[in-house]
């Protein structure tokens, strides 16, 4: 094998952000916008990189500058790189390609989905069997170098597809049986950094720590609730669970007093979903900015109530197929 190609999904947080940081479950599912990327070996000892949607056309870098500092456009493929070349004892010239369906407006985990594709396109072009738990793995260990922050659930939504619940750090991963989720997304039409919001609340968590444990319990309560009621399809109760699930993210004392990790925007997306008919909303990530997800029967006339509401629709359906190769030759 010369060349492959790879491609995972994008993730989208439907319970248990800031929770999952600290050894609570989550449940999250994968969404329709993949990102591919293709990978070639060549005999000059040099990993060139084309990231046409990062406008990134001509980099290239010398297999012993790989633990130097890089742009961050290219980062997490080159870390991805040096890592794999390690534990595997390999090395070798590449050429990589990737392209992304995933916007980088949404927070939707391009980072973690580059990441799994670059393990799952090296493993192919170097004939080493990898299990998924094995990709998640290292993929976690380069996202954590680079971030130094995170649960690892984006990668764990990029490699099994669909809805899964996760526990931090990837000690549980369990696909479930769900389907036709009738799920709306709306964007606040801002993005914020999930790495800072997350730094933030452990700040505040390190000054009344018995205060957030008991916010992380409660939300653990509901995900518990929310696994069982969305395995039966129950989407009135996951509604109603989403909702509960906001209004203990409101509780939280950072960075906004009044909204805790909400804010005034996602407020009013969320209100002009439930005066729409939604059975429930919430936010969906870090909070400030970013997305809100909602379910409801009567999708139109709620993506109609989050335009008019300042906010804009964004159209994703749950990807039930989780990283996989596209090609080889």
């Amino acid at each position: 094998m010369k060349k492959i190609v790879v491609s995972a999904p994008g993730k989208l947080m439907l319970f248990g952000e800031h929770a999952v940081v600290y050894n609570r479950p989550c449940l999250v599912g994968a969404v329709n916008q993949r990102l591919f990327v293709e990978a070639e070996k060549i005999s000059e000892k040099k990993i060139f990189i084309s990231a046409p949607d990062l406008k990134i056309s001509d980099f290239s870098v010398s297999l012993n500058d790989l633990n130097k500092e890089q742009p961050k456009e290219v980062k997490f493929v080159l870390e991805t790189v040096k890592n794999f070349f390690q534990k595997y004892n390999i090395e070798s010239g590449l050429k990589i390609k990737t392209e992304s369906q995933i916007s980088s407006e949404y927070g939707f985990g391009s980072s973690s989905a580059v990441t799994v594709c670059s393990i799952k396109a090296l493993s192919g072009l170097f004939q080493i069997e990898m299990k998924e738990k094995e990709i998640f793995d290292l993929a976690y260990k380069t996202v954590l170098a680079l971030q130094d922050v995170g649960s690892g659930f984006d990668i764990g939504a990029a490699i099994y597809g669909g809805v899964i619940y996760f526990l931090t750090g990837g000690k549980i991963i369990e696909p479930l049986k769900v389907k036709d989720i009738p799920l709306i997304v709306g964007y606040t039409g801002f993005k914020t950094s999930t790495s800072e919001i997350v730094k933030q609340v452990k700040a505040e968590m390190e000054k009344n720590p018995e205060y957030y444990e008991n916010l992380y319990n409660q939300i653990a309560q509901i995900i518990e609730k929310a696994k069982a009621a969305m395995e039966n399809s129950n989407w009135p109760e996951i509604g109603k669970l989403m909702s509960e699930n906001q209004e203990i993210l409101r509780k939280f004392k950072t960075p906004s007093k009044e909204y805790g990790v909400s804010s005034e925007i996602i407020e009013k997306l969320i209100d002009a979903c439930q005066k729409a008919g939604a059975f429930g909303a919430k936010l969906s990530g870090a909070g400030v900015g970013d997305c809100i997800i909602a379910l409801g029967e009567d999708k139109e006339k709620i993506e109609k109530a989050i335009s008019q509401a300042g906010g804009r629709p964004v159209s994703v359906k749950i990807d039930y197929q989780g990283l996989k190769i596209e090609k080889i030759w």
